[in-house]
């Protein structure tokens, strides 16, 4: 296994660093992005842990390849501002369509590279799923013609078991958004992407351990760990 640093190619003010990591033998693409959106620290922290985790070597890339940019809008973050404009709606809805952003165009350009067969946009939302169900926090938001709707399925089982207080629990959320990263990789590339909501009320620490969690589950079940 192998992890290589590199930065992704955004021009200067947006420069960021992305991850690379190799298995040993070949397998499927996973891509993961987080911090989209500035005012979403734990997917990022999330994101970054699990990359130092491969990096250190306490996780290991059994086959295949894992991209993560652990935080895709700096200037955002460094504002501590979801982003003007917002990232999240500038991703190219189509063939033939530009992104209108140049890290959304960035991102997409990467994954075009790799052509990533699962993809997980880290997040974070207002509001819990369980108590009120127009709010995303604590979901997985899929397309309703997602391919990975089985498998986020049985995710959301797992975590659920292990979340006490049922205020706290995930459900799936099945919506379609032009503009946004997980649409923009599912209908150009045909990945099997999702989405993943934690909630800003719940305490952050328990946020980046949902969020670590649920990548860990989602590689578990593409086949690149154990």
């Amino acid at each position: 296994m192998s992890v290589k640093k590199h930065i992704l190619s955004a021009g200067p003010p947006y420069a960021t660093p992305y991850y690379i990591v190799s298995g040993a033998s070949p397998g499927p693409v996973f891509m993961i992005i987080s911090g989209v959106h500035g005012n979403e620290p734990a997917s990022s922290r999330a994101a970054q842990e699990i990359a130092g985790r491969f990096i250190r070597g306490e996780m290991q890339l059994r086959r295949g390849k894992l991209i993560i940019v652990p935080l895709v809008n700096v200037i955002a973050r460094r504002k501590r501002i979801r982003g003007k404009p917002d990232l999240n709606r500038t991703f190219a809805a189509g063939a033939g369509v530009r992104s209108r952003h140049p890290l959304s165009a960035a991102i997409l350009q990467l994954a075009r590279s790799y052509r990533p067969s699962w993809y997980l946009d880290l997040h974070e939302a207002n509001g819990l799923s369980q108590l009120n169900p127009r709010r995303v926090g604590q979901t997985l938001i899929i397309s309703p013609d997602s391919r990975a709707a089985g498998v986020a399925k049985q995710i959301v089982k797992r975590m659920n078991l292990s979340i006490s207080n049922k205020s706290y629990r995930f459900n799936i959320r099945r919506r379609e958004r032009a503009g946004t990263s997980r649409m923009a990789i599912q209908h150009l590339l045909g990945a099997r992407a999702v989405t993943v909501e934690t909630c800003w009320s719940l305490d952050f620490p328990f946020r980046v351990r949902l969020q670590s969690e649920i990548v860990c589950h989602f590689l578990r079940a593409a086949g690149l760990t154990d």
